[in-house]
C-alpha cells in the first residue's frame, strides 16, 4: 500500500515531533511504501540523535531517503504531496496525517487541529484519509511505549483500510492512541467526538513583554521630551488600543472536566481510559459513529486476513437530523452517578434524539434562555434545588423533570408514620401493617421538655413503663430516628425513659448555638453536621422524631452473623406508575450483630449504613440475588418488597395528597431500605429521595448504570415519544408494581 504521510509538527525532533520517525519506520517494516511530505532522516528513531538534517535542495543523486518539507499549512502540504510529488512510486492509496504530538479528541481539540485539517483536505480530494494523534500523559517519551503505539497504529490503519465503507458513510477517520503501557492489549473502540466548549476567559493570557526595537524607538522619539513632543497627541494616545503581548494559555482543566461529566461513548472518555478511539467522519465535520459508539473494534491477528472489500457497518443510511432535539440538561452534582446517567442516555436513546448540556454552574444560568425556542423539548436531571419547577408547570407537554415538588409523605420519617396511620385506618387489611412498623412521632425542641413531648405517645410510654420492671434482655426495645436526618445520623436504641432522656441530654451538651431550621423539600432534609467524632444532631433536627419497635432478631448472614438491609431502587413516573428495579443490593453492618441490650451504643453492630462504618470490608455491599439463601426465599422476599413498595406509594398519593403531589411531567428515583427478620419477613425502614448511589461502590457500579438505563427507557423515552432500546436481558429488570390513575394529565 502506498501511503502519503503528512505531519504538521515538523521534521523528527525529540522536543516538537517525537513520534513520526518511529511511525514511518513501522509502516515500512509492515511492507508499505511511505512518502513523507527535502529532509533526510537519521538512522535513529528516538532521542537527540534522531533529528536528521535539512537541505535547501533535494539530493541530486536520489540515492538517499528524503522527506519533503513544505512551508505552508498542513492542508496545503497534503495537496502538494498528492499532486506534485511521488508520482514515480505509483498511485497513493491512503493519506495518514500524523502522528500528532498530542491528542485531538473532543471538539475543542479537533476543531483547531492541523492534523485533522490535513486529513479532511485529503478526503475532500477523494482520497482515503486517517488523522492519527498520540495522546501523551508525560513528556518523558519512552521509546518502548512509542514503538508499541506505532505498531498498534499500523494495525488499526490496516484494519480500517481493508474495511473502508463502500457506501460513502465515512470519508476519513480520526484515531487517538494513548501513550500508555500495554496499549496494544487495550481496547480499540468506535466513538463519537465529544461536543464541548471553552469556558469564559478564552485561551490566551496577556503578559508583560519587551516590544520590538522599532516600536521602542518610536515611543522614545514621540514621547514626552522626545523629538516630537506633541501634548495633544499624548493626551489622545490613551484612547486607542493598548499594545499587549499574549501567550497561549488554554484552560485544559475545563476540557478534562467535560470528559468526566459526559461519561462513556466519546473519544475523550476512551483516551482517558487508556483505549484507542476511532471516530468515523464525513468531510463536513460530521461525526458518524452513531449507534456503533462505545463498541469495541476486534482487530485481526497478524496471521489472519480481512477481505479488502469488507463493508464497515457504521450507518448505511444515516438518519436525517431531528428537527427538534430533546435539550437534555444533565448535571446531577454527583461525580459517581453523573457519567452513568449520560451513558444511559447515549446507550438507550438514538444519538440524534437529544442535545446534551452538562454545565449549569455559570452565574445567572437561565433555562428559558438556553433553549432554542420556548416550545423545545427539555429534560432536566439536576439537583432538586436547581430544578425550574415554574418552567415545568407551564410546559407540561414538553418539559420533563427528575423530581416531584412535594413528597414529604414518603421521605420524612414522621410524615411516613402519619401516612401509615391514615392509610391503615381506611384499609385495615393493607399489606403495610405487615411490613411497616407503626411509629410514635413526637416533637421536642429541648431535652428538658421531652416528658411533655411524649404525652400523646401512648404506645411508647406504656412500653417503657412495662420495661422498668423487666431485665434488659426481656424488654421491648425501640429505635429512635430524627425525622429529618439522613445517612444514619442520630439513630439510637433505648428501652426505658431514663435511657431516652440520656440520649437527648447528651445531644443538648453538644448542640450548636444556631437554631436555624430548614424544612425544604430538598434532597433529604440536609445532612447533620458532624464533629470530630462524627455524630451529633444539629438544632435543625432536634424537633421531629419517630420511635419504632426495634426489629429483633434480624436475619443474619456471613459466618460471623452480620445484620444487613436491602437497598431497593424505585422509579416513579407521572401520576402515578411505580417500578422496582430487580437488581437490589444487600448492605451489611461493619461488625457481627449483637442483641440491643448487650451493646446498645455499638452502632456498627446494628446499623447497616455503610457511610458510618469505621471498619468496612470487601463484603459490605453484595448483590441481593447472590446472597447465600435458597432461591425460593429470595423470590418471596422480593415479592414482599414489590407489594409493599406499590402499596406505600399509593398510600401516600391517596391518603396524604397534600404531602405527596405527583406531576404528569415528572419522574423520580427513590432508594427504599428493607430489613428482613429471622422469619423471612421484609420490613420497610425508610424512603430516600436522591439516594446515595455511591454506597453501591465501584465493584457493583453496573447495577446503578443498569437502573439508569431502565429509567431512560421507561420514563424519559415515552414522555418525548422516542423509542429507547435496552439489551435483551435487561427488558424485564424494571418491574411494574403499581399503576394508579390520579386524574392528573
Amino acid at each position: 500500500m502506498h501511503i502519503l504521510v503528512s505531519n504538521d509538527d515538523g521534521p523528527p525532533s525529540p522536543h516538537s515531533s517525537p513520534y513520526v520517525h518511529s511511525f514511518v519506520r513501522h509502516l515500512q517494516r509492515a511492507g508499505h511504501t511511505v512518502s513523507p511530505v527535502y529532509y533526510r532522516p537519521s538512522a535513529n528513531s528516538h532521542g537527540d540523535d534522531s533529528e536528521g538534517t535539512t537541505h535547501a535542495r533535494p539530493s541530486p543523486s536520489g540515492d538517499v531517503e528524503e522527506w519533503v518539507l513544505i512551508d505552508g499549512t498542513p492542508a496545503s502540504c497534503v495537496q502538494i504531496g498528492l499532486n506534485h510529488f511521488f508520482q514515480d512510486k505509483g498511485p497513493i492509496d491512503l493519506v495518514v496525517s500524523g502522528p500528532n504530538f498530542g491528542r485531538n479528541s473532543t471538539a475543542i481539540f479537533a476543531l483547531s487541529s492541523g492534523t485533522l485539517g490535513a486529513a479532511l483536505e485529503a478526503a475532500a480530494s477523494r482520497y482515503k484519509a486517517i488523522a492519527l494523534s498520540f495522546a501523551f500523559f508525560s513528556r518523558n517519551h519512552d521509546p518502548v511505549i512509542i514503538d508499541a503505539a506505532c505498531r498498534h497504529s499500523v494495525k488499526v490503519i490496516e484494519f480500517l483500510y481493508k474495511q473502508w465503507p463502500t457506501d460513502g458513510s465515512a470519508d476519513l477517520y480520526s484515531v487517538n492512541v494513548p501513550l500508555v503501557e500495554g496499549v496494544e492489549s487495550h481496547s480499540t473502540v468506535w466513538t463519537d467526538i465529544l461536543q464541548n466548549y471553552w469556558t469564559k476567559g478564552g485561551c490566551f493570557d496577556a503578559i508583560d513583554g519587551a516590544d520590538d526595537e522599532d516600536l521602542e524607538e518610536e515611543r522614545i522619539r514621540e514621547g514626552p521630551g522626545g523629538e516630537v513632543d506633541d501634548k495633544n497627541k499624548a493626551a489622545t494616545a490613551s484612547k486607542g488600543h493598548t499594545h499587549k503581548h499574549f501567550k497561549w494559555a488554554p484552560k485544559f482543566a475545563d476540557v478534562y472536566k467535560s470528559v468526566e461529566d459526559a461519561g462513556p461513548g466519546s473519544d475523550g472518555w476512551a483516551v482517558k481510559e487508556g483505549q484507542t478511539s476511532v471516530t468515523p467522519l464525513k468531510a463536513n465535520f460530521a461525526s458518524c459513529a452513531g449507534d456503533m459508539a462505545t463498541r469495541e473494534i476486534k482487530l485481526p491477528d497478524s496471521t489472519s486476513s480481512v477481505s479488502p472489500m469488507a463493508k464497515l457497518a457504521i450507518r448505511e443510511n444515516p438518519k436525517e437530523e431531528a428537527k427538534s432535539k430533546i435539550q437534555a440538561i444533565v448535571s446531577y452534582d454527583d461525580p459517581y452517578v453523573q457519567p452513568l446517567i449520560v451513558s444511559a442516555l447515549n446507550t438507550v436513546l438514538p444519538k440524534d434524539a437529544f442535545n446534551l448540556i452538562t454545565d449549569i454552574s455559570s452565574e445567572g444560568f437561565s433555562l428559558s434562555s438556553t433553549l432554542p425556542s420556548s416550545d423545545s423539548s427539555v429534560l432536566q436531571i439536576i439537583p432538586y434545588e436547581a430544578i425550574d419547577f415554574e418552567f415545568a408547570s407551564s410546559h407540561t407537554k414538553t418539559s420533563l423533570i427528575n423530581s416531584y415538588m412535594i413528597r414529604k409523605a414518603l421521605i420524612r420519617k414522621h410524615y411516613l408514620s402519619a401516612t401509615l396511620d391514615h392509610w391503615a385506618a381506611k384499609n385495615p387489611d393493607s399489606v403495610l401493617k405487615k411490613h411497616l412498623r407503626r411509629s410514635e412521632a413526637f416533637e421536642v425542641d429541648y431535652a428538658e421538655f421531652l416528658d411533655d413531648a411524649l404525652v400523646e405517645a401512648f404506645d411508647l410510654r406504656e412500653s417503657m413503663d412495662r420495661n422498668e420492671e423487666k431485665e434488659a434482655s426481656e424488654r421491648e426495645w425501640w429505635i429512635l430516628k430524627p425525622g429529618m436526618s439522613d445517612r444514619g445520623q442520630g439513630i439510637r436504641l433505648f428501652s426505658t425513659m431514663e435511657e431516652l432522656q440520656d440520649i437527648f441530654d447528651g445531644w443538648e451538651e453538644d448542640r450548636p448555638d444556631s437554631d436555624d431550621e430548614e424544612d425544604g423539600e430538598g434532597q433529604q432534609g440536609g445532612a447533620a453536621d458532624e464533629d470530630a467524632d462524627g455524630d451529633y444532631i444539629t438544632a435543625s433536627h432536634l424537633r421531629h422524631f419517630v420511635a419504632q419497635p426495634y426489629i429483633h432478631p434480624p436475619l443474619l448472614l456471613s459466618p460471623a452473623g452480620h445484620k444487613f438491609h436491602i437497598r431497593t431502587y424505585v422509579l416513579c413516573t407521572g401520576s402515578l406508575d411505580v417500578y422496582v428495579y430487580k437488581h437490589m443490593l444487600a448492605l451489611f453492618a461493619g461488625k457481627p450483630y449483637t442483641a440491643p441490650w448487650e451493646a446498645p451504643d455499638d452502632i456498627e453492630a446494628f446499623l447497616t449504613n455503610t457511610c458510618l462504618q469505621d471498619s468496612p470490608n470487601e463484603n459490605t455491599v453484595q448483590r441481593f440475588w447472590g446472597l447465600p439463601l435458597e432461591g425460593a426465599v429470595l423470590e418471596r422476599v422480593f415479592g414482599q418488597i414489590c407489594e409493599t413498595t406499590g402499596e406505600v406509594f399509593e398510600a401516600a398519593a391517596r391518603a396524604m395528597p397534600i404531602h405527596f403531589q405527583t406531576l404528569p411531567n415528572a419522574f423520580e428515583v427513590f432508594g427504599l431500605d428493607f430489613l428482613v427478620d429471622d422469619k423471612g419477613e421484609a420490613w420497610l425502614l425508610e424512603i430516600n429521595a436522591f439516594p446515595d448511589f455511591k454506597q453501591t461502590g465501584g465493584d457493583l457500579r453496573e447495577i446503578v448504570e443498569g437502573f439508569w438505563r431502565g429509567v431512560v427507557k421507561v420514563a424519559v423515552g415515552p414522555f418525548f415519544g422516542v423509542e429507547g432500546v435496552l439489551k435483551g436481558e435487561e427488558e424485564g429488570d424494571m418491574v411494574s408494581v403499581r399503576k394508579i390513575d390520579l386524574g392528573r394529565r
